[in-house]
């Protein structure tokens, strides 16, 4: 009987590489297709959350390597990011980046929320299931709600940027310390903080309301971008005080994660991108 052949590390790789490149082109479950059904708008609590949160962690330690995995271009991408804007003469930036990267977490996550979806079906899930996402009935649809994340993203740094320049602008800092102690120590550093932190609220918030259920649902059924987005408005128009809390343990996570270097992120991403579908599950239902 011949020796059983062990890969080595290349070929584990290329392996893994060609079922996932297979896997864009398999058959994917279609998905409901709302004629004549519209998404209904359900109260939910402060419960609801934990809920979501437990069960999120449940898909994260079911999938453990493999959403870490996925995990992980999160917090590369943004330390890519911040070293340009550094390498750029950009360092007031590095913040408004950091915290405005949350606005394309949805996009991010949308792997993490296939994998929830599967795995709710009671299906056998890998890190390749994600790339389900790109076979969905409603990729279209995704595709454009994500290039109106990536636009709300560019504009909250360009508005971050102008706040830099009538504050502390528009010579560039010397150094890190220099700039750290104008921000700080110094009037116009105040003003930036404060005027900042408001501008970057209005732009989280208008993130939350925009995003926080409508990629799951474009993921989930075959809907337009304004049906999706509406429903989400609907969602915090009906508990308005449950969303502002998970948005406060959404933006409490990412600072959590983000300290040492965005690393924690590699964990937080992911927790919040599963726990977000299973809220999207309290808070929508079809009738």
């Amino acid at each position: 009987m011949p020796a059983e052949h062990i890969r080595n590390p290349f070929e584990l790789g290329v392996g893994q590489a060609t079922g996932a490149f297979r896997g864009l082109f398999k058959p994917h479950p279609r998905r409901a297709v709302l004629e004549g059904v519209e998404p209904h708008v359900r109260r939910i609590t402060a419960n609801d959350i934990w809920a979501s949160l437990r069960e999120g962690l449940g898909d994260l330690g079911a999938y453990r390597s493999d959403v870490l995995f996925i995990g992980l271009i999160y917090p590369v991408a943004g330390l890519v990011l911040a070293q340009i804007a550094y390498g750029g003469n950009l360092l007031p930036l590095v913040f408004p980046l950091a915290a405005g990267f949350a606005l394309l977490g949805p996009v991010a996550a949308l792997g993490l929320y296939e994998i929830s979806r599967e795995r709710e079906q009671g299906r056998e899930v890998t890190w390749r299931d994600a790339l389900g996402v790109f076979r969905a009935p409603g990729f279209p649809a995704l595709v454009r709600l994500s290039l109106v994340m990536v636009a709300l993203f560019a504009v909250w740094m360009v508005v971050a940027y102008q706040i830099y320049m009538n504050t502390l602008g528009p010579r560039p800092p010397a150094s890190v310390g220099a700039f750290l102690s104008d921000v700080f120590d110094t009037q116009a550093g105040l003003s930036m903080m404060v005027v900042g932190c408001a501008v970057g609220f209005v732009f989280a918030v208008a993130a939350l309301l925009i995003s926080a259920f409508s990629f799951p649902l474009l993921l989930d059924h075959d809907v337009s971008v304004r049906e999706a987005v509406k429903t989400s408005v609907d969602v915090a128009a009906k508990n308005p005080g449950v969303m502002a809390l998970w948005g406060l343990v959404v933006a409490g996570g990412l600072v959590l994660g983000s300290i040492p270097a965005l690393v924690g992120l590699i964990v937080v991403v992911p927790l919040l991108g599963h726990a977000t579908w299973r809220l999207y599950r309290r808070a929508v239902a079809f009738e």
